[in-house]
């Protein structure tokens, strides 16, 4: 293993876009992002998976990867939580102009028996259209038998749970549960480091090659959770903020992270215990993360790692500003 970096820092990294044919152009417009792709479907903001390598772009580390960086730094960066050195988690903005495929990941166990990797995810919603939904599991009584038939039938919209979306809420996405994001959303999308995705139903739409997108039904059908349970749209619980003037809320807690929000009117210290890194997304407003080794600017809608040996630090907002942090 290579020498450990003496003075950790925040870490931004250049975003890896993604140009599916479902996406917009919000991830350019209103986050004044540049050499955005057209459609821009995904900015993948902090990932270690080889589909899409986060390289630092800031800082003595700029260049690396943070593949390189985990197996350099292993604990000193990400805590308790990574694998021989691996970044748990892919985090992501996306924007769907139209709806996603019907899809489903594999959870834990699906994943070790049939192979792929195991992706639970959760959708902050940013922005939605004031009829804005997403699909979340399958209605009561469906099971595989019912699920093919509607498949040939081309039914399966019929068979989806709908979810009324709203900014500032948020829908957890366990492995093994039919899902779609549908039009208008625009999400802050955390989920386990994983590109597995088995599509089942693509709205008869075809590529942008005049063809039908490819479907995964029989990898599919291994990986659904028929008994899932009816999962609706979570409101974040209010939590007591280090400073009096700024709000904290729970977003969502599950096996695999956490995440946190702070509405920012005054300055908020952290104290990093080791144990995790901290992700921070500003989603609103923009931030200076400083610490007795220096400060850095980071702006509205941009991502930053905060290694998990970080001295402490302060985040403070200019004027006002929203965060969202997520730690493994």
């Amino acid at each position: 293993m290579m020498p450990i970096v003496s003075s950790p820092y925040p870490l931004l990294f250049k975003p890896v876009y993604r140009d599916y044919l479902w996406g917009g152009n919000r991830i350019a417009s209103q986050f004044s992002r540049e050499n955005t792709p057209s459609p821009c479907a995904e900015s993948w903001e902090v990932s270690a998976h080889p589909d899409g390598m986060s390289i630092v772009e800031n800082g003595p580390l700029a260049g690396k990867s943070l593949e390189e960086l985990g197996k350099e730094q292993g604990e000193a960066l990400f805590g308790n939580h990574c694998e021989n050195g691996r970044f748990p988690l892919l985090i992501k903005i996306i924007d769907a102009k139209s709806r996603l495929s019907v899809q489903v990941h594999p959870d834990e166990e699906a994943a070790e028996q049939y192979g792929g990797e195991a992706k639970t995810e959760m959708w902050y919603i940013l922005d939605a259209p004031a009829d804005g939904f997403v699909c979340a599991g399958l209605k009561p009584g469906v099971g595989p038998r019912i699920f093919h038939d509607a498949i040939i039938d081309k039914k399966v919209p019929s068979l989806l749970r709908t979810v009324k979306v709203v900014p500032g809420k948020s829908v957890f996405i366990p492995g093994g549960l039919v899902h779609a994001i549908c039009e208008g959303c625009l999400i802050l999308e955390v989920q386990q480091n994983s590109n597995t995705t088995y599509r089942v139903y693509d709205w008869d739409r075809t590529g942008t090659d005049g063809k039908p997108r490819l479907l995964h039904l029989r990898q599919a059908a291994e990986v659904i959770d028929w008994h899932a349970p009816e999962l609706d749209l979570q409101t974040p619980i209010p939590m007591k903020a280090s400073a009096a003037s700024n709000k904290r809320e729970k977003i969502l807690r599950c096996d695999f992270f956490t995440l946190e929000k702070y509405v920012l009117a005054e300055a908020e210290p952290f104290q990093p215990d080791g144990s995790s890194f901290r992700v921070v997304f500003v989603s609103e407003g923009s931030v200076t993360i400083s610490w007795a080794g220096g400060e850095i600017s980071v702006p509205h809608g941009r991502s930053c790692l905060i290694p998990a040996h970080m001295p402490p630090y302060t985040i403070l907002p200019a004027d006002a500003a929203t965060i969202i942090t997520v730690e493994a």
